[in-house]
């Protein structure tokens, strides 16, 4: 993306106005500040492309000012006005992160030309983010169409810094999908880093979100930090947000909305920068409704939602996983590549997976292990009994079916195998009770709830 606001820092105002009218002539959005700690209050309210700052300044020099751009808007490139007997203070600022240096005095035609170098470099980063992208599209398997539509969006996300929730069932690659967001974006250089929610005691949970001050409690012998303030500049990862207490519910809100939090026994709040990527497999809309997590918290986290499909919902997308996952495991475990034959690739197609892509990972990752011969056969992978091709509904018999018809004969068999115990079946094909009623609706029509499908 080209450089379209530049923020202009100076405590000479005639250099404020010079830079200001230069630039505006070729259509540049201009902002003005008069030392360095005025600008570091513009830049918390504001983004921009460009800072171009003098180095030596009252309230807060350049090299401040270049710190908080590289920790706060990693995107943004930095120019340093400098005269020419400090032309030292300029090569130390381009060791911490600096794109290019002004010696002063300086005419319209030298900041143009910087300029022109600072738009190239843009582009180029630009191209290595498209490199990027065609890379992800590699690395994560999409032959159908619902994903193939995910990852076009993907570079559209990453590019921005609004908060990103991610939903599906567990196994589907939600982390994958975070992480790929991550390295798309311009905070790809900065931390990624990830919090299990639903693995933290719910005693430690807020010191490890925001960390503690020496004293704050028995046994806080030393300042420690907390994620928030290790993430920093890059992006936070909240896997399984709903499994965070109601009570710490609040203090979240208000850390992701103000952007600032106090370490537990702290007075004084610390400012960050930092890109949420939540994840849920619950239905979230029943979370809120029984109260188990903020609404107001969900529409936060919620500013563009990705909905992962469960990977019987993607058969295309089954094959070719199980070929990237049969290579993978081949090469890590020194072993020749192995082939699946038709009736075993017949076996995983018909398969519901209701451990989806982990399963199927997991599965392939025994069947490699095991060693067992150079062509997989049906014998060779192991799967849920109660779904075995050997039982009397031979899965080659569904051959031919459309999907819906596939489906149909699958939840009749599992209705069967748990004796008509919805919860249990819905648990088993990894579905809702209300997906389940909803589908034994459409293929059975109205039916009292204690009659038997089977």
């Amino acid at each position: 993306m080209a450089i379209q606001k530049i923020l202009i820092v100076d405590d000479e105002m005639i250099i404020r106005s010079f830079l200001t009218e230069t630039l505006k002539r070729r259509n540049y959005e201009i902002k003005a500040a008069e030392n360095g700690k005025k600008a570091i209050e513009i830049l918390e309210k504001e983004n921009f492309d460009l800072v171009i700052t003098d180095m030596k300044m009252p309230k807060k020099n350049g090299l401040e000012v270049l710190r908080f751009v590289k920790e706060n808007q990693p995107q943004a490139l930095v120019i340093i006005m400098t005269a020419y007997g400090s032309i030292e203070n300029a090569v130390d600022a381009m060791k911490r992160g600096a794109f290019h240096y002004l010696i002063k005095p300086f005419s319209p035609e030298n900041i143009e030309t910087v300029i022109d170098k600072a738009n190239e470099h843009k582009r180029l980063m630009r191209e290595n983010d498209l490199l990027r992208s065609e890379m992800y599209d590699q690395e994560i398997i999409a032959h159908s169409l619902s994903m193939k539509k995910i990852l076009k969006q993907l570079p559209k996300i990453a590019e921005s810094t609004a908060s990103v929730f991610i939903c599906g069932e567990s196994g589907t690659g939600k982390e994958v999908i975070a992480q790929a967001i991550h390295s798309l974006s311009q905070r790809c250089k900065r931390p990624f880093i990830r919090v299990n929610c639903a693995a933290i005691p719910e005693s430690l949970i807020e010191s490890e979100f925001f960390g503690y001050e020496k004293g704050a409690f028995t046994g806080a012998n030393n300042r420690k930090e907390g994620r928030f303030e290790v993430a920093n500049g890059g992006t936070l990862l909240l896997d399984e947000i709903t499994e965070i207490p109601l009570s710490l519910q609040p203090k979240l809100l208000r850390a992701i909305q103000e952007q600032e939090f106090e370490r537990v026994g702290a007075t004084k709040p610390v400012k960050v920068n930092i890109r949420f990527i939540s994840t849920s497999n619950r239905d979230i809309k029943e979370a809120i409704a029984k109260k188990i997590f903020r609404e107001d918290l969900f529409y936060r986290l919620n500013v563009m939602p990705v909905f992962l499909p469960p990977l019987r919902e993607r058969k295309e997308d089954i094959l070719p996983l199980a070929q990237h996952f049969l290579e993978k495991f081949c090469k890590d475990n020194h072993k020749p590549l192995k082939k699946l034959s038709a009736a075993a690739e017949d076996r995983l197609l018909y398969y519901p997976w209701p451990g989806n892509v982990r399963e199927l990972a997991n599965i392939i990752e025994r069947t490699v292990v095991l060693d067992f011969a150079e062509i997989i056969d049906p014998e060779h992978i192991y799967l849920d009994s109660s779904f075995n091709a050997d039982k009397k509904e031979d899965m080659h018999s569904l051959l031919g079916l459309s999907l819906d018809e596939v489906e149909k004969k699958m939840i009749i068999a599992t209705l069967k195998k748990e004796k008509n115990n919805r919860k249990k079946t819905a648990q088993t094909l990894g579905i809702t009770m209300r997906t389940l009623r909803n589908k034994l609706k459409l293929y059975f029509g109205e039916k009292d709830k204690q009659d038997s499908f089977i």
